[in-house]
């Protein structure tokens, strides 16, 4: 029996030294460590975290523009209850009026019998004042049972052409046939400057007739010939009894409309006419037109006397 021990194996020359594995761990600690890890995010960020970045900077940057936005948004949601709570009150006091209205029994009817008597021109005209009695009709407080008569020729060719709505008036009796045909003969009064006879009331119970012509005076005294050709009674409007005027007393056909809508509700002829006529007509109260002439005459008295103490 051998009595040597064993030779021991030399140990290998690839195995790394136990000072270098200490220092590489040690190194792997230090790149564990959280504030190396935060430095390495910042260093290299992902595209979404830029954006979220961006997003929360732009959020703040718009604080003060969103604030004022909102502030915008409910002044104008103020201000849209305000204009809505104005609009129901305005169509309750328009409901309210509405059931004011009492229509009048009283006919006024506009003759359209003077058609050939008219160039275009002046049918046109008589178009627009129709067109004006008609509106002014459907808001009065009294409305009249409106008549159009004789209704054809050039006025209707022009309504067709320019007011093709007309065929839906409402509250109008629209006819091709004459007033004479439509209405007794005793209850007609054809309104004219020329007649002699002046209307001082209105009868509710009769139908006045308002010639439809625009014609400059190129057919005078022609609607008082056509009233005592057709036998009918015939009045003027009390105009000289209240109003001095520069020009003579002939009224364009929606300005005798208006003032008899106007009478209707006033009942008072000088505020009747006062409402309604335009000023180009030079129209004044009676009463101050004859102080105003006394003064002129008296400053003129005065100015002769003057001047003959100067002599």
């Amino acid at each position: 029996m051998s009595s040597e021990m064993p030779a021991e194996n030399p140990l290998p020359t690839d195995v790394p030294d136990m000072e270098e594995k200490i220092n590489s761990n040690d190194n792997q600690v230090k790149k564990g460590e959280p504030g190396s890890d935060k430095a390495e995010s910042i260093g290299v960020m992902s595209k979404r975290q830029m954006k979220k970045l961006m997003k929360q900077k732009q959020w703040e940057e718009q604080r003060d523009l969103r604030r004022q936005r909102r502030k915008e948004k409910r002044q104008k949601r103020k201000l849209e209850r305000q204009y809505q709570l104005e609009s129901n009150n305005e169509g309750s006091d328009r409901k309210r009026i509405r059931r004011d209205v009492v229509p009048s029994t009283l006919r006024l009817i506009i003759d359209c019998s003077f058609d050939n008597l008219m160039v275009l021109k002046d049918v046109k005209k008589l178009h627009k004042q129709i067109q004006r009695c008609y509106a002014e009709n459907r808001k009065a407080l009294h409305p009249v049972q409106f008549y159009l008569t004789s209704h054809g020729g050039q006025l209707k060719n022009n309504m067709n052409e320019n007011d093709k709505g007309w065929v839906n008036w409402k509250d109008i009796h629209i006819s091709s046939e004459h007033y004479n045909e439509l209405i007794k003969k005793e209850d007609l009064v054809y309104l004219t400057s020329d007649s002699p006879d002046v209307l001082n009331e209105l009868d509710e119970t009769k139908a006045y007739v308002i010639g439809g012509l625009v014609d400059h005076n190129h057919h005078k005294g022609i609607t008082y010939k056509k009233a005592l050709e057709h036998g009918i009674g015939h009045a003027q409007l009390p105009l000289g009894n209240f109003v001095k005027m520069n020009s003579r007393k002939v009224l364009a056909v929606n300005h005798v409309f208006e003032i008899i809508l106007s009478y209707l509700e006033k009942r008072n002829w000088k505020e009747a006419f006062f409402s309604v006529l335009p000023p180009r007509k030079g129209a004044s109260p009676l009463g101050e037109a004859n102080d105003s002439s006394k003064h002129e005459l008296h400053e003129k008295e005065a100015g002769e006397d003057n001047s003959s103490d100067s002599d």
